[in-house]
């Protein structure tokens, strides 16, 4: 019976922890560019020929 308020304390700190880290990560993906840190796929054009076998 005194495991169950610890174990639901433990509980509620993950909970919390992944609710910071998401606002944390959120956040860094707004504010990053004005620091300087670039979030876009680099864009390359690629050609490949395509052989269709159409018989």
């Amino acid at each position: 019976m005194r495991q169950f308020p610890m174990m639901a304390r433990l509980v509620k700190l993950v909970i919390y922890i992944v609710c910071l880290s998401v606002i944390g990560l959120v956040g860094y993906a707004y504010v990053g560019p004005f620091f300087g840190v670039d979030f876009s796929a680099p864009q390359k054009e690629i050609r490949q020929p395509v052989v269709l076998n159409a018989d």
